[in-house]
Order: structure tokens, then sequence, then C-alpha cells
């Protein structure tokens, strides 16, 4: 019996993904949601890779652990108001495969898309495509807040606490800054706060298991930083 003609083809497949992590940008980076994100990657991506970014990143966000999962691939094209069209060919697929593109997210051997959860800053190749007026809106938002050398140590210290709650000695921490570019004279201080960072959290934690009630204080916090 010939097929209805009103019969729309479905997905038939279940995509599988999970989260990408990664220390320094899940530390340092931007949310698919914020105001950052939907101001310069919106137009870098495009609406449709960007909605299923934000989408993931919900998803991501509302389970305790990085193991892949399934994700109904019809329900989601659906939910981002894409046609269902079949396998590889789908809107979906191929916005995962933008992703791709753009280093946010990787394909396993086994078939499961791995995804950012936190993007990195728009690379000046990709910046100098944007509309003018956002390049020079860009450009501002790199600059704002504090000069170069502030910002380096933030970032600094920032991923080396990253680093130091993974266990990393501080020596390595040191050297593992240098190769993601941080001035030699920034390492040294980034690594050595963050393990002093580190062990007076340790100090909480154990104050708070034997006395909840009456915590010693911090001496700074991470977001100051």
């Amino acid at each position: 019996m010939p097929e209805s003609e009103n019969a729309t083809p479905t997905i038939p497949f279940v995509l599988r993904v999970r989260p990408w992590p990664d220390p320094v940008i899940d530390t340092l980076g931007h949310d698919p949601r914020s105001l950052y994100a939907e101001t310069f990657w919106l137009p870098t991506l495009g609406p449709t890779t960007f909605l299923l970014l934000r989408n993931l990143a919900t998803r991501f966000e509302a389970r305790a652990d990085e193991a892949p999962f399934e994700l109904p691939a019809a329900a989601t094209s659906h939910a981002l108001g894409l046609g269902p069209r079949e396998g590889r060919n789908s809107p979906l697929f191929r916005s995962l495969e933008r992703l791709v593109q753009f280093d946010l997210a990787f394909e396993h051997a086994n078939g499961v898309f791995a995804v950012r959860r936190n993007l990195p800053p728009v690379t000046r190749r990709h910046a100098r495509r944007l509309p003018p007026h956002l390049q020079a809106e860009h450009e501002e938002w790199m600059r704002r807040s504090d000069g170069p050398r502030q910002v380096s140590e933030r970032r600094a210290k920032r991923a080396a606490f990253v680093l130091a709650e993974l266990g990393v000695d501080a020596d390595i921490v040191e050297r593992s800054l240098l190769h993601m570019g941080f001035q030699p004279g920034v390492c040294r201080g980034a690594a050595t706060w963050a393990w002093t960072r580190h062990r007076e959290l340790d100090r909480v934690h154990a104050a708070e298991s034997r006395h909840p009630s009456s915590l010693p204080p911090v001496a700074e916090d991470l977001d100051a930083a």
C-alpha cells in the first residue's frame, strides 16, 4: 500500500551525547545561555546550532554525572522548531556537525558526541566576520574591567585553582599554566595562590564536618581572584 502523502518522515535514530569536560574553559568560559554567548556566538554559529547548544547546556546542568545519555532526536528536533528529516541529513545532525567544526564538540569513535558545557571567547578570526557594530562591542567587552595584567592574573588563578582541586602538584600547575600561554611571572604566583586556597577550603570542610555552625573564615573568595 503506498505511503500517505500526508505522512512525514521521522529521524530514525537516537543520538548519544555527553558533556566535554575542560577544566580551563569550564572555569573561564561563557555559559551558552549568557549574554556574551547570545551577543557574539549566536551570529557566529547561527540560530539553529546556537539553540541546540543552549538546549544541551540545560540538559547537562540537570544531570549529576558526565556519562553519555540518549537524546531523543525527533523530539529534540521538533522542540527546536526543526523539520523531522531523516538521519545525518537532518538539520539537527548538521547542527551537531557545525559544533564540531567550531571545536565546540567532537564525535567519539563509538558515535557519542561530546559537547562543551561552556564556550571560549570568540576567536579574532570569527570576530572579524561579525557585523561592524558587534566587532566594536566585542573589542570593548574584551577591554572592559581590569587591565591586561590583572585579567591574566585572574584567569591564571582560576585555571590553577581547578588543577589544584584535581590534586595536581603546584610545580606541575605552574608548568601547565606556562603551556596554556600565561606569562612566566604570573604562573608561579597563581600556582601558589591556588594551593593555598585549596588547603584553606579543605580546612573549612573539615571544620564544617566537626562544627557545622561555626566555620573559620576563608581568606579570599575565588570570584575575587
